[in-house]
């Protein structure tokens, strides 16, 4: 077991957590920390073009259909996918300054603590109810409209 810091709501929390799920979740967390620090490092002015490209390069085999190894295929489709993140990854960090590559780090992570107070604020909440609602009220009514028309009283023939 490993034992974990939590921020809610200004206060500390401190949970246990088994270590395998410490390990995935740890590593989820830190691919899509590093994903903000590159997106903040490609508006950052210092950082130079071939860096860029590079990003670019690496989100556009990502998200490009046509690829070398299509990502079907089970284990290796996605294996290229990752070693094109990895390898795109390590070249960014050797390539961006680090004084750039620390404020957009900076950047991320008041981002991050942003995004989680957004997340947990009352008109979010409120918001997810009231559209949760309406999206189960218009499938009881379709299913109502339906049923009437599919309903055996009319297919009966006179």
């Amino acid at each position: 077991m490993l034992w974990r810091l939590f921020r809610r709501n200004g206060t500390n929390i401190i949970r246990r957590e088994p270590l395998s799920k410490m390990n995935w979740k740890i590593q989820a967390q830190r691919v899509q920390r590093e994903a903000h620090v590159y997106y903040f490092a490609l508006k950052h002015p210092r950082v130079r073009w071939y860096a860029k490209l590079v990003a670019a390069c690496c989100a556009g085999y990502l998200l490009s259909p046509i690829q070398l190894i299509p990502s079907y295929i089970p284990v290796i489709g996605f294996l290229d996918d990752f070693l094109v993140l990895l390898v795109g990854a390590k070249l960014l960090q050797r390539i961006i300054p680090p004084e750039a590559l620390d404020e957009c780090r900076e950047l991320a992570d008041a981002a991050e603590i942003r995004r989680k107070e957004e997340i947990r604020s009352t008109a979010a909440v409120i918001a997810f109810v009231a559209i949760g609602a309406v999206w189960v009220l218009a499938a009881v009514g379709a299913s109502i409209l339906m049923a009437r028309y599919i309903s055996p009283d009319k297919a009966t023939v006179k």
